[in-house]
């Protein structure tokens, strides 16, 4: 799976280690393998495979994860894909825009 990365350093996921309590839910329902288990609570092992679907935020029964689904680089390049159009995030176009 190690081809399966986005955009460096774009994707909104978010992991407050401190509310986790290494249920492992993330690692089930993430189809990225973006998470681990470490100290017996969730890492991101590479937050870049993210692709902001929103299945770790929607399954973490603590709200340690947050990710705002449906939004920003990641899926537009998604979009794009599945279009055959341009991706357009509106993140203002610079070099680091998808």
């Amino acid at each position: 799976m190690s081809e399966l990365r986005y955009l460096e350093n774009v994707t909104s996921l978010k992991l407050n280690r401190d509310a986790c309590v290494g249920c492992g839910m993330c690692l089930n329902v993430c189809p990225h393998a973006v998470f681990a288990l470490d100290g017996g609570k969730a890492i991101l092992r590479d937050r870049n495979r993210c692709m902001e679907c929103g299945a770790c935020a929607g399954n973490c029964p603590t709200d340690a994860l947050s990710v705002k689904a449906g939004v920003g680089c990641a899926s537009a390049i998604i979009y794009g894909w599945l279009t055959g159009k341009e991706p357009s995030c509106d993140c203002g176009g610079g070099s680091d825009c998808c």
